[in-house]
């Protein structure tokens, strides 16, 4: 979406946004917040051309009670400042991490029968009103980000025209860093989607996504959340929610990597020569965010003697899970 910046900052604005699509990187959500302080500024101070610390603290600390959206504040504002000041324009750079490190978000691994626990409650999912047969749509789209190891929102906003349903190659678009790549499905996968794409053409023939939303649009993220949230306390009744261990449907991909790597270590596979094509069908940036998993399966890699070890204290890094 392009927004029109009228502040005396829009031209940098402009410019911080297109170095970073040029590295690959999403315009938003920081397109959309440098909006909101573009108006700020347009509104409130038009006379100012200084970003200064008197500027930009009222902005970011808007809504005190919003942490989100002051993280998202100083972040914008944060590269906007960067930017201005690589450009020759002295700016004002909130301290890193002025607001605190995020917290580290848990990785949960699902054993094999809380995984087949997991699935039959979602299987049995009641209807949504507003939304209709997800009965039908959620138990292949959680399927498919788990067999395929997709992030959740490249499932979510899968078009249906990216799908291959004689091949079950799909095509994968909405991705990290706008690296697009091919993922293949098994043939249960397959089948499960053939059926459940007869009934979906039939009640969504107009909507182009795979899983289609309310407006003519894909499913929204946090619902599906909420859903598979639900279901991970079916699985586990009398356990108060606050002690159940924090998963998300972002676990599934987890659940994908490390049952991958899990298995080629039980089959004394080389690593060194697996890790790679698991990072190219994940589409991880580097080898290092596909050895992050290596890191989950202590045990395993304890009874392996054939790993270089040497090699991977190289490879594997100090990376917490929410950078994924």
């Amino acid at each position: 979406m392009n927004h029109d910046y009228v502040s005396c900052f829009a031209e940098y604005i402009k410019g911080m946004l297109d170095a970073r699509d040029a590295l690959g990187y999403a315009r938003e959500p920081h397109a959309a917040t440098l909006l909101s302080f573009d108006k700020y500024c347009s509104m409130q101070h038009p006379d100012c051309v200084e970003l200064t610390e008197h500027l930009v603290m009222p902005w970011v600390l808007k809504d005190g009670n919003d942490t989100k959206g002051i993280k998202g504040r100083a972040s914008a504002i944060r590269l906007l400042a960067q930017y201005m000041n690589i450009s020759g324009q002295e700016a004002y750079v909130l301290p890193d991490r002025y607001f605190g490190n995020p917290k580290p978000k848990e990785t949960y691994i699902f054993s094999d029968s809380e995984l087949s626990s997991l699935f039959s409650a979602i299987d049995t999912l009641p209807e949504d009103k507003k939304i209709p047969y997800t009965r039908q749509m959620l138990p292949v789209l959680f399927r498919l980000i788990y067999t395929c190891g997709l992030r959740p929102q490249e499932g979510r906003e899968l078009k249906r025209r990216n799908i291959n349903f004689q091949t079950g190659e799909i095509l994968i678009t909405n991705t990290k860093k706008k690296k697009e790549r091919f993922v293949v499905m098994s043939d249960d996968m397959l089948m499960l989607c053939r059926r459940y794409d007869k009934m979906r053409q039939f009640f969504y023939e107009d909507n182009p996504y795979f899983f289609p939303g309310s407006s003519e649009g894909p499913l929204d993220g946090q619902w599906l959340n909420r859903q598979f949230q639900k279901c991970w306390q079916t699985v586990n009744p009398g356990v108060p929610k606050e002690q159940l261990p924090s998963v998300r449907v972002y676990s599934l991909r987890h659940q994908f990597a490390t049952a991958n790597v899990n298995r080629w270590l039980d089959e004394q596979k080389d690593l060194d020569a697996m890790l790679p094509r698991l990072r190219a069908y994940m589409g991880h940036y580097t080898l290092k965010e596909t050895a992050y998993y290596v890191h989950l399966l202590p045990e395993n890699l304890s009874k392996n003697r054939g790993i270089d070890w040497e090699a991977f204290s190289e490879i594997i890094p100090e990376v917490e899970p929410w950078q994924e």
